[in-house]
């Protein structure tokens, strides 16, 4: 039983021993379920087909402009043969207000934006010093009268006792130069007195015209003076916005294309919305020799409260309407940047129901920055402008502006 008891214990310890020769055993892998890969096989898929309809399938956004469509019997519209980038100026450009006598300014009348009709006060100059000139003047010339006055009544009573021979001829002579010399002073008075009225008057500046305010170039208290360096002594610059005027210069090569009394078109960069027809009324008679251009004024016709004096504009000068036609096919004109040619010929992009149609053309005569169409179109069709490469026929398109 002692010899049992040992053998039990070397078991037991045996049995606790780690064998290393042994092979270490594996731990187990765990696997995604099947389902997780499906889903993320499916979105990727989703992403790469929708990443090719947008490629190849999405709608191209494209600018168009109009086919337009003349009956027999309508005048041709007027089409642009010439257009540039001016501003808009003032038939009597800037009217600069300065004052007449110097004097320090007391009060202004108006603000900038203010629009005023002729005659109205615009700064009023501390006015004492010319009205108390003024009353001085006046009393002198009383006393002047009164002078004139009594030397009248001596010259009288002189004559009397000259023809009674109780007065002595230079005693009428000297009574006589007395008198004329109080006419004189009088006269002199009398245009003093007027030239101080005038300079009373010059305290308070008026308006020489209708037209608006656009800056005052002085303070109150400031003291201002005549004339002055680069226009230094002006007090208040306004415009006459009644006839307003768009100017440009044109090159020489289209000088052509120009001439007195021809419409057009004024387009504010501001309110591309709003077209204002014109005149030509002024082309300058010498021609910029640096630049090569002719300057090029057209007057607006009925201008409202949108145009302002610099402000930029587009200038499009027209051909002018054709006589109506009396006979012969309706006449079809299309936009010259509609039209496009390969090695089958003319052709131009139609869109129709949000898709692209290549309708093949005749074109006949340029009008300007339209093209007359002899066969393909019959007027009204939404045609595609400007650069549009790689475009195909039922390619889905979307316009971004209709520009008539």
């Amino acid at each position: 039983m002692a010899a049992e008891a040992p053998r039990n214990l070397r078991d037991e310890l045996a049995a606790l021993r780690i064998d290393r020769s042994a092979p270490a055993a594996k731990k187990p892998t765990r696997r995604p379920p099947t389902r997780w890969i499906a889903i993320g096989a499916a979105v990727v898929l989703a992403l790469l087909a929708l990443a090719l309809w947008l490629s190849l399938g999405g709608p191209r956004a494209v600018e168009v402009a109009y086919a337009s469509r003349v009956e027999v019997g309508g005048a041709t519209p007027s089409v642009a043969v010439l257009s540039g980038s001016g501003y808009v100026v003032t038939a009597d450009k800037y009217i600069s207000i300065g004052v007449r006598i110097p004097g320090r300014i007391e009060k202004f009348f108006v603000e900038e934006s203010d629009r005023v009709k002729t005659g109205e006060p615009l700064v009023q100059l501390d006015d004492r010093d010319y009205r108390a000139a003024l009353e001085s003047q006046k009393a002198k010339l009383e006393v002047a009268r009164a002078n004139a006055q009594l030397h009248k009544l001596q010259l009288d009573r002189q004559k009397k006792l000259r023809a009674q021979n109780y007065a002595s001829q230079a005693e009428l002579d000297t009574a006589e130069t007395l008198l004329r010399v109080d006419h004189a002073q009088i006269a002199q008075l009398e245009a003093e007195i007027a030239q101080s009225q005038v300079n009373l008057d010059y305290t308070l500046l008026r308006a020489p015209a209708d037209g608006v305010i656009l800056a005052k170039l002085k303070e109150v208290g400031e003291m201002a003076v005549p004339g002055g360096f680069a226009g230094s002594g002006d007090l208040i610059r306004m415009a006459n916005l009644s006839d307003l005027r768009a100017e440009v210069d044109i090159a020489e090569a289209d000088l052509a294309r120009v001439r007195l009394g021809q419409p057009a078109v004024v387009v504010p960069d501001a309110y591309a919305d709003h077209r204002y027809d014109a005149k030509v009324v002024k082309l300058y008679p010498q021609v910029n020799r640096a630049k090569g251009t002719l300057k090029v004024e057209v007057a607006i016709q009925k201008p409202d409260q949108f145009l302002l004096p610099d402000m930029s504009v587009r200038i499009q000068f027209l051909a002018g309407e054709e006589p109506a036609r009396e006979n012969g096919p309706a006449l079809v004109l299309a936009p010259r940047a509609a039209l496009r040619s390969d090695s089958s010929g003319s052709f131009a992009w139609v869109v129709s129901d949000g898709r692209l149609r290549r309708q093949s053309l005749r074109a006949g005569a340029e009008r300007g920055d339209q093209i007359a169409i002899e066969e393909g179109l019959s007027g009204g069709e939404a045609l595609v402008v400007g650069d549009a490469p790689a475009l195909s026929d039922g390619q889905r398109v979307t316009v971004v502006s209709k520009p008539r």
